[in-house]
């Protein structure tokens, strides 16, 4: 009986560099959304998620922003935001609308409640992002890391299963 050809495709796994810095990767994104989901409770009693909106609001026109362009720029799928959305909207903190120019979409804008939250919960946020976040990296890395991470971004975008974020 002739031997079976193994025609699976040839798995390809991550070299040492970038497997070193995944890793690294991922241990700093995870902790990071920790201490900072656990701040902002502490002190604004709102959480990263609520945060992560009011941010992307607070950039926004008056008129605020389309649920689908709110969804991309945080980078959720649009269940998870209605969702986020409902709770946010119970403690005034935000408010969808239908658009003022077309009736079929929905906008989301932030509440006075809302923006006065963010204001209040930013310089301790910023605080903890500095002392956590910046303070350890050398000024020399800053630009590479940032280039680096504006380059994934962009191929985030253009090659991932979420719509591109706006703008």
């Amino acid at each position: 009986m002739p031997k079976k050809r193994d025609t699976s495709p040839k798995q390809e796994w991550l070299t040492p560099k970038q497997q070193r810095a995944w890793v690294a990767y991922m241990r700093v994104q995870l902790r990071m959304s920790y201490e900072m989901n656990r701040q902002l409770q502490a002190d604004s009693n709102l959480s990263l998620a609520d945060y992560d909106v009011l941010v992307a609001l607070s950039g926004a026109k008056d008129e605020g922003m389309r649920v689908s362009d709110l969804a991309a720029q945080i980078g959720w799928e649009r269940s998870r935001l209605s969702h986020q959305l409902r709770r946010m909207e119970e403690r005034g903190l935000a408010e969808r609308r239908p658009s003022a120019d077309d009736g079929r979409i929905t906008k989301v804008v932030l509440t006075p409640n809302g923006r006065q939250a963010i204001e209040e919960a930013a310089p301790r946020h910023v605080d903890l992002v500095r002392r956590l976040f910046f303070d350890p990296l050398p000024d020399n890395l800053l630009a590479p890391f940032t280039a680096a991470l504006e380059h994934i971004h962009v191929n985030l975008n253009h090659n991932s299963s979420l719509p591109p974020a706006p703008g």
